[in-house]
């Protein structure tokens, strides 16, 4: 009888620890239960400089639309300007920290903001192509935000999405969410800068993650998610999963004790 009920406490046990906890699953939980509502202060996020190999694009526009043409890479408008279209008519930052634009030459862009690129253009065509009544209107942007997510998320690989800032939510939202066997208490984001490459792990459970500088992502961030270690045990996802191995489990012995009891 004690080998039975030492038998069923630990089938039970092995129930418990194996299947995944609802803390596990859900996002931005309230740690200190004691405070119902938390304040949430703006995050200081810097603003990105640019590295070598992002593409800029880059619109001139003017009081006279022919004296700007000159300046551009393609005769297509804003509405043309796709992904691709983008990748092949943006202006790559190369791997000395320059871009290549028509009449105006070489730029070095490298550790510069995307407004302190656009006041540079400005100034160059109006010291040397063009009077203050031209209007010069400059737009510089990213040609898109692009991150690169693996491990345990519902689509890999590198996303592009079109607008200024991009948190972490909304990247993970973007690539299918977290399977049921991915860690969200440990996420990590590598990220290069112009001293070297970071490397951070972050808690999606802790609503506090808003605070963090690493809430929201940089141009050419890497995101994993680990896998929890449910998924290396094989018991299952949840605890009909668990019990259904245990008993499979617990058959298979029953059947090989009587085949060796013959």
């Amino acid at each position: 009888m004690t080998k039975y009920l030492s038998g069923l406490l630990l089938c039970i046990s092995v129930l418990f620890s194996s299947c995944i906890s609802n803390r596990d699953l859900v996002y931005l939980q309230n740690k200190d239960e004691t405070n119902i509502e938390t304040t949430i202060s703006a995050v200081a996020s810097k603003p990105y400089r640019l590295q070598s190999n992002d593409v800029l694009s880059i619109t001139i526009k003017a009081n006279d639309p022919k004296l700007v043409e000159i300046f551009s890479t393609t005769n297509e408008g804003e509405s043309g300007k796709s992904e691709s279209a983008l990748y092949f008519n943006g202006f790559t930052v190369d791997d000395h920290g320059n871009i290549r634009m028509p009449v105006l030459g070489e730029l070095n862009v490298i550790g510069y903001t995307l407004d302190e690129v656009r006041q540079r253009i400005e100034k160059q065509l109006l010291a040397e192509y063009f009077k203050k009544e031209a209007n010069i209107f400059v737009i510089v942007k990213l040609a898109g935000f692009r991150y690169t997510i693996n491990g345990e998320v519902g689509s890999t690989g590198t996303k592009t999405l079109f607008q200024e800032q991009v948190n972490i939510m909304e990247a993970i939202a973007n690539s299918g969410d977290i399977t049921l066997t991915g860690n969200r208490k440990e996420v990590t984001i590598i990220r290069k800068t112009p001293t070297g490459t970071e490397m951070h792990d972050i808690n999606l459970t802790d609503r506090n993650i808003v605070n963090s500088p690493y809430f929201y992502l940089q141009p050419n961030d890497y995101i994993y998610v680990k896998p929890l270690k449910q998924k290396s045990w094989g018991t299952g996802k949840t605890g009909i999963e668990s019990l259904g191995t245990i008993l499979t489990l617990i058959s298979l012995g029953t059947t090989v004790f009587l085949l060796l009891k013959r």
